[in-house]
């Protein structure tokens, strides 16, 4: 596990240099004290996101997050996927052992999200009402198969899917905020969205606290912690900022990003 973390630290600042930042990842810690950090911050629950970039990895990504799950208690049970023969079977297979949340990197997988053989993945998580956390815009690299608008024709074929974009669809905020309007089901999270990092390179639009406040509840705390090149309050700040910016949004709008949302999506499986 610890050789696994020092690899993705150095992904971390690997992106780093595209993206022009000075910095290394942030949290250079061992796994215990990195979770004694996120209790220390107050996090009650957190879900521990993994994602395969070839095929093969998933299965077992599954297998190793059911048991850290197991193993730290505040750690929610979480589920990854790729376009290969057997998805179906192991995403079948992750939802019934009680997955919580699905990741799917679509940049770092360099794969269609609309590949046919996602279909009975898809459609199964819809029906579970498991959400799947998809990484689906241009940001910080383009794809092949990167775009909102590519993941839209996913919701046109499964529209009861839950899906939460990954830093709110950077840089493509505006198309991010179109899919709320269009599905019920789709919320934003705010990993790296609006923070110093970020804004030198991908600008939130000017009037973006005034449209939060037309989706309050359809926004989740997301930060990447431990692979982030900042301090994790950095994060919160950014949100906080946006609370400010609009008196409709506020002390309520805090509490709803921070706690009520994601707290009802991570408790949101059928059955669960």
């Amino acid at each position: 596990r610890g050789g696994g973390v020092r690899r993705v630290g150095a992904c971390v600042e690997e992106a780093g240099r595209h993206w022009g930042s000075p910095g290394p990842a942030w949290y250079r810690h061992t796994e215990q004290r990195r979770l004694a950090m996120l209790r220390q911050f107050g996090v009650e629950r957190f879900a521990p996101l993994v994602y395969p970039h070839k095929p093969g990895m998933a299965r077992w990504l599954n297998e190793w997050v059911r048991q850290f799950a197991e193993e730290v208690p505040d750690a929610v049970p979480t589920a990854t996927l790729y376009p290969e023969p057997d998805v179906s079977g192991y995403v079948e297979e992750a939802v019934r052992a009680g997955a919580r949340c699905v990741k799917v990197h679509v940049q770092v997988g360099a794969f269609d999200p609309r590949d046919p053989v996602l279909d009975p993945a898809w459609g199964m998580l819809a029906d579970a009402g498991v959400p799947v956390v998809v990484h689906c815009g241009h940001g910080p690299l383009r794809g092949e198969y990167t775009g909102v608008d590519v993941f839209a024709e996913v919701l046109a074929k499964h529209p009861r899917l839950t899906a939460v974009l990954a830093h709110a669809g950077m840089p493509e905020f505006d198309r991010a905020l179109a899919l709320l309007e269009r599905y019920p089901r789709v919320y934003l999270d705010t990993t790296m969205v609006g923070t110093p990092f970020s804004e030198r390179l991908m600008k939130l639009p000017a009037d973006w606290a005034a449209r939060l406040a037309d989706v309050p509840h359809r926004v989740a705390l997301g930060t990447d912690f431990p692979n982030i090149p900042y301090p994790y309050a950095t994060q919160l700040r950014a949100i906080a900022q946006w609370a400010d910016a609009d008196e409709r949004l506020g002390e309520p709008f805090l509490r709803a990003v921070l706690y009520e949302t994601p707290k009802a999506l991570l408790n949101g499986a059928r059955g669960r």
